[in-house]
């Protein structure tokens, strides 16, 4: 049988008034197409800002859960990050596992974070 197809759309934000120099906010997007259910078991992002400061975050899930996204369905979380710099890019991947417990991985294209009306 082969894995579901997994479609990720990121939707990143700039939030001002922080503390941080620049934080971030993002709403992740992951539809499963099928065929079959698909659960979410790992993440890893490589965050690196405009100085190309990396920050390799990798963990159980996303935001605390582990989703089985039935054939179908997306499932939808949001987050957040601080960067040092106005600028910065992001990307990964998600481990996750079919039906019959076979794992594999959706990458994630790199998506811009940037404060609004900095890059023409």
């Amino acid at each position: 049988m082969a894995h579901p197809h997994i479609v990720i759309r990121p939707y990143p934000s700039y939030v001002a008034d922080t503390q941080d120099p620049y934080q971030f906010h993002y709403l992740i997007e992951i539809e499963n197409l099928g065929p079959g259910p698909a659960q979410l078991l790992h993440r890893r992002w490589l965050i690196t800002d405009a100085n190309g400061k990396m920050l390799e975050v990798e963990g159980p899930g996303v935001v605390g859960e582990q989703p089985l996204i039935a054939e179908g369905e997306t499932f939808r979380y949001q987050s957040g990050v601080p960067l040092d710099t106005p600028v910065g890019v992001m990307e990964g991947s998600y481990t996750l596992q079919d039906a019959s417990g076979q794992p594999f991985e959706a990458h994630i294209a790199p998506f811009t974070l940037a404060v609004p009306h900095i890059i023409n």
